[in-house]
Parts: structure tokens; sequence; C-alpha cells
């Protein structure tokens, strides 16, 4: 995962009041904490975004994530001005985008930022290239520069071979490649992705997923990405953020989304959520706690009660070898005191950053498995039944929410 830099998106204390007197009584009452559906009651006035604030930090995808009203795309298109604040301010790279009027505002939506539109937007009567490269026609690039720009664009997302063909001969998954080539092809700093793949099918819409995140390698764009889909959210995001109702309910990574849900609204929603696709092994496994090869049997034993098991290194630190409690106990009754003897090799191996699905066939045989960094250095153990501990722990959280609501 790249490593992120500084803050390049920042919204504080951002309020947006849809209706004929945005900075009356209903921004009072919202300020003051009053709910949305309580302020359009008794002002007839829409709170869009209440009391909204978060970063985005440069070179990751930050996923804004909520059901219809709750106000992710009012959010996404205060960063642009698409819709003007009502209260709080809105900065880009330490530019006050709400203060831009005119040519500033136009200048500053072509340059610093691309954005890919959940329907593709794309002009049927040009082809392939002119539509990627029409954003680079306004800003008055000559057509050999923005051929070439397009060209480019398109060999990201695949497309380079269809550069002349018109968007009714593509599929809509093509067309939506065509999108977000268009959004590249200026090389924008800050790409604005507003539902950009909900339009399609559940599998085009992974393929399409799979390949924002390897352009994203390759890249290291910033990404504001809206979606009502958790699983996309969880999926794609460096980190998560969930609103409901105009307001911003949990930020976090997904791991902590997932595991340490904030209040049971967001519990409920990761309750469906195939855990497995997203906890990894660094979460769940327990620090090593290696045997020496010359550790008597007993010894090695009393070592490991509070585990399943534990590892015997070599000189590099890396595991070779496994002892198990039951393989343990079953030597120490023989009569043995020799740790040799009851050591094992047929072990699994890991990496911390692995999805617990990746481990679950190796989780079955019941045998510890030996975590390990790039270099092959033991850095875990991860213990089946840990596994099975933390799947169902999200169940127990919901059940807590859900007493509390109900006490």
């Amino acid at each position: 995962m790249v490593e992120m830099g500084e803050e390049i998106v920042v919204l504080d204390e951002v309020y947006k009041i849809f209706g004929p007197q945005p900075r009356g009584r209903a921004f009072d009452l919202a300020r003051s904490g009053m709910g949305k559906n309580q302020v359009q009651a008794q002002t007839g006035h829409v709170v869009g975004l209440d009391d909204v604030s978060f970063s985005v930090k440069k070179g990751e995808i930050f996923v804004v994530m909520g059901l219809s009203g709750s106000g992710k795309s009012t959010a996404i298109r205060t960063v642009n001005k698409l819709h003007d604040i009502t209260y709080g301010s809105v900065k880009v790279d330490g530019t006050d985008v709400q203060q831009l009027e005119g040519r500033d505002l136009q200048a500053f939506r072509r340059e610093c930022m691309g954005m890919v539109f959940q329907h593709f937007a794309l002009f049927p009567h040009r082809s392939v290239t002119d539509n990627v490269g029409y954003g680079l026609k306004v800003q008055g690039v000559d057509k050999k520069e923005r051929d070439e720009a397009a060209m480019r664009s398109l060999a990201l997302v695949g497309l380079d071979t269809y550069a002349q063909n018109y968007p009714s001969e593509l599929s809509g998954g093509m067309q939506q490649r065509v999108g977000l080539a268009r959004a590249l092809a200026s090389d924008p700093d800050i790409l604005l992705m507003d539902e950009a793949f909900s339009a399609l099918d559940p599998l085009i819409r992974r393929q399409m997923q799979d390949e924002m995140m390897e352009i994203q390698g390759e890249l290291h764009k910033t990404i504001l990405f809206i979606t009502h889909d958790l699983n996309e959210a969880l999926r794609i995001g460096d980190r998560v953020c969930i609103m409901k109702d105009g307001a911003v309910v949990q930020i976090g990574t997904p791991e902590e989304i997932l595991t340490q849900p904030a209040t049971g609204y967001v519990a409920e929603f990761v309750q469906d959520v195939d855990q497995g696709r997203v906890i990894q092994v660094h979460e769940v496994m327990q620090q090593p706690s290696p045997l020496s090869p010359d550790t008597s049997l007993a010894d090695a034993l009393n070592r490991t009660a509070e585990r399943s098991g534990a590892f015997v290194l070599d000189s590099s630190g890396a595991p070779t070898h496994l002892l198990t409690i039951e393989d343990g106990v079953r030597a120490s009754s023989m009569g043995t005191t020799d740790l040799q003897s009851a050591l094992r090799t047929d072990f699994e191996r890991c990496g911390p950053e692995d999805c617990l699905n990746t481990v679950y066939a190796a989780a079955g045989r019941g045998l510890p498995i030996a975590v390990c960094d790039e270099s092959g250095a033991l850095v875990g153990n991860l213990d089946p039944r840990h596994i099975m501990e933390e799947m169902g722990r999200v169940e127990h959280l919901i059940d807590d929410f859900e007493r509390e609501v109900f006490m």
C-alpha cells in the first residue's frame, strides 16, 4: 500500500441547506443539533450536509459511502463547487474552493481535478479518442498533443485498440472505461468519482474496481469515490467515511469499519459483509513465542500452554518446525523428553496482510499458521480458533447495540 501524504482535500464544519432561506432558521436548528427530518418538518428546508468534516490525504482512495439522501454526493460536489455551501470551508491543496468564481473556478476544475460520473456522459458523435481528449481541447491543447494524451489514457484502461470507435459500438463497461480515461487524460491531481460503477453489471463492476486499483497502483492519484455499496467501499477504499442524514457517522480503514463499528447503524451495515475479504491476518494473529531447538519437551509445553502451538526458528528467524499441544502431550505420554520427536514440518505459511479468506483452507486443518514477512521471518502465530472468534465478533457487537436501543 502506498504511504499517504499530506491532506489535500479538507472539509471543515460544512453545512449545506437546500431551500429559499438556507442561512435562516433551518440553519440555526441544524447547528443546534436538530435532526434532518425535524428541520424539514419545521422549516421546509432540506439539510444536505450537517457539520461535515473530513480530510483526504494525497495519494489515497477515500470513499464516502451512504444510502440515498445521506449527503455523500452533495459532499463531493462541494469540492469542485457544483454546490455552494451554507457554512464552513472546503479547501483543495490550500485553495478555498468556495471563494472561486468565473474563470478562476473554471480553470480550477479543468486543471486540478477530473470527474467520472455514474452515467458515462460521452458524446455519441465523437470517436473514443475525441471523447477522451475533449477536456484538453477545451484547455486549448493542440490536436496532436491531446491525441497522444488520449492514447496514453486509453492504454491505461485497455482500450487503445478502440480509439477510433464510437461510444455506441462499445459495451457499458467499455464506455465507463472511456469516461475514466477522459478524467485521466489531463493528468489531474484529484479524481472525483460519483457512483462511477453503480450502473454496471456486478461482474463488470468488479472488473472496473480491479482496473481502477491497478491504475492507482501506477499513478497514485488522490481519489474521492462516492458509493452506496459497502462491499465496494471496503474493497477499494484506503479509508471509508460513512454518512447518514447529511452527517458523518464514522471514518476509518476498512478493517476499522468492519471490526470496530461506531454505532448500531454501521454495525447493521457490516453484518452482511464477507468479513474474510476485509480483515487481514495481522488483525488476528498473536505475537510469536518461538522455541529453541535445544529446549526440553517439558519446558516447550510449559511455554506453549496458552497457545495451540509454537514454532522453532532457524538462524534467520524463519520457522522450520511446529510443536502443537496435542503432539507434545502425546509424545510426553509415551515417556519421551526430546522436543525433536514431537515436532512436525507440515504447517502452512501466510503474510500479515493476507485477508482471512485466503487462509480458510489452511485453517481447516486445525494447525497454527506461521505468519511470515517478505524475508520469510516469523512475525506472528495465526490460530484457527482466533479466526472464528473474530468472524463472530461483529454479530455480538450488533446484539449489544440492539440491547442499548431497547433498554
